[in-house]
């Protein structure tokens, strides 16, 4: 789809994020370009005003103006005057929001955060819009790029890969806005949480039990003291799993999951059927729980 996916404003001089888009794509080449898009942020000083970084699928513009640059990546199919005339009007909005004293001051990454709010509207009424809307500023926009064309650069250029190594100070403000944020819990998944912190304390319990006869009795049944507490570890990470986000966690839920049903089944004997079924069935429910849980992503205002 030819469209703004992420876009961000950052100080000139060092290349500080000021405020950003909250943005969640997990393709490796979004997020590759994100990379590239922070590396070229730290370099920006060395440019003139305007640059496209072009890519197969994907593509970096940027305005610099002052002591502030507006960046974007775009689908590679996306107008470049229309990409530029979104820049444009974002640095207006960002400019008229924030003085120039609070923007050299500012000391941390995305102190004006609450400046995201703009950047979705104007990049929602950008990607959703006629063209026409912007026939004016398309015409301006487009002369000025006529008479100034933008520097262009190349994703895979070795000055951006330089700056990504030795960006030293910019290292520092990676990825810090966008914390992960989970959908809300459900109540389907809340009775998960608690009947696994239920099935933990039965196999605490019965580990501990377990474990101080084995070691009065010379470690007989060491293996059974192992098959209880691994579950109960199993069921304390499964609980933290669905409450936070991890890059891998179908990995990390099939293994617990793969580690409750092993230990239960070693279990047979000094559990009946009913009790097998009943851990595995609540592993089961957490793992689709987790499973199932995904990362919220901002809803751009539509009021636009």
């Amino acid at each position: 789809m030819s469209m703004i996916f992420f876009a961000c404003v950052v100080r000139v001089r060092d290349g500080l994020p000021l405020s950003a888009s909250t943005d969640f794509h997990f393709n490796q080449d979004f997020l590759e370009c994100r990379k590239k898009l922070k590396a070229l942020s730290s370099v920006l000083a060395r440019y003139p005003s305007r640059g496209t970084a072009k890519g197969r699928d994907l593509s970096i513009h940027f305005l610099s103006s002052g002591e502030i640059a507006c960046m974007a990546i775009c689908s590679s199919s996306y107008s470049t005057i229309m990409a530029f005339c979104f820049l444009e009007e974002l640095q207006w909005e960002f400019a008229a929001s924030y003085d120039t004293t609070s923007i050299s001051l500012a000391s941390r990454p995305y102190a004006f955060l609450e400046f995201d709010d703009a950047i979705q509207k104007i990049k929602h009424r950008f990607n959703y819009m006629s063209g026409s809307a912007t026939k004016v500023s398309w015409e301006k926009v487009e002369e000025e790029l006529r008479l100034q064309p933008p520097v262009q650069l190349k994703l895979e250029d070795a000055e951006l890969m330089n700056g990504m190594a030795n960006g030293g100070h910019a290292g520092v403000h990676v990825e810090v806005a966008p914390a992960y944020r989970m959908e809300r819990v459900t109540p389907l998944g809340i009775l998960s949480l608690v009947l696994n912190i239920m099935c933990a304390a039965l196999n605490l319990i019965r580990g501990v039990h377990l474990a101080e006869h084995s070691f009065q009795e010379d470690y007989e049944g060491i293996g059974n003291v192992v098959a209880f507490f691994l579950p109960f570890l199993a069921c304390v990470f499964q609980c933290y799993l669905y409450l936070f986000y991890s890059s891998t966690r179908k990995v990390k839920t099939f293994v617990l999951f793969s580690s409750v049903c092993l230990c239960n089944i070693y279990l047979y004997g000094l559990r009946n059927l009913w009790q097998i079924a009943f851990h595995i069935g609540v592993a089961s429910l957490s793992s689709y729980q987790i499973l199932t849980r995904q990362l919220m992503e901002k809803q751009p205002d539509c009021g636009v």
